[in-house]
């Protein structure tokens, strides 16, 4: 892969994780890899823990990027916080969130799946 698109994705995921801390949330973890892909963002506040999965875009040539994931990304997203919960012993409500970073702007679809 491209060293510029990991640094953009890289970026992204940095500027959401910052977006969330603004609004009281902890990270819990990032780029938790398994067998098959990774979870981008781990976020918790409360009892709640939220599954982000981040998209950056320089620009919208290519569409938005809540468009990128689709229901197998959702069921790998899915499948793959079941292993984050087990692996570190949590529970609590969950939720699966979209973010979207183009041109330095961040935008969060809550509850997307």
């Amino acid at each position: 892969m491209d060293r510029s698109r990991v640094a953009l994705g890289e970026w992204g995921e940095a500027k959401v994780a910052r977006h969330y801390e603004a609004a009281g949330y902890d990270v819990l973890d990032r780029n938790w890899r398994v067998r098959g892909g990774e979870i981008d963002l781990v976020l918790g506040r409360g009892d709640e823990i939220v599954f982000c999965e981040v998209k950056t875009r320089s620009s919208g040539r290519y569409g938005h990027g809540v468009e990128a994931v689709g229901i197998r990304k959702q069921q790998f997203l899915r499948r793959t916080a079941v292993t984050w919960l087990d692996a570190h012993d949590r529970r609590g409500r969950l939720r699966f969130d979209v973010a979207a970073v183009t041109r330095g702007r961040v935008e969060v679809i809550e509850a997307a799946f």
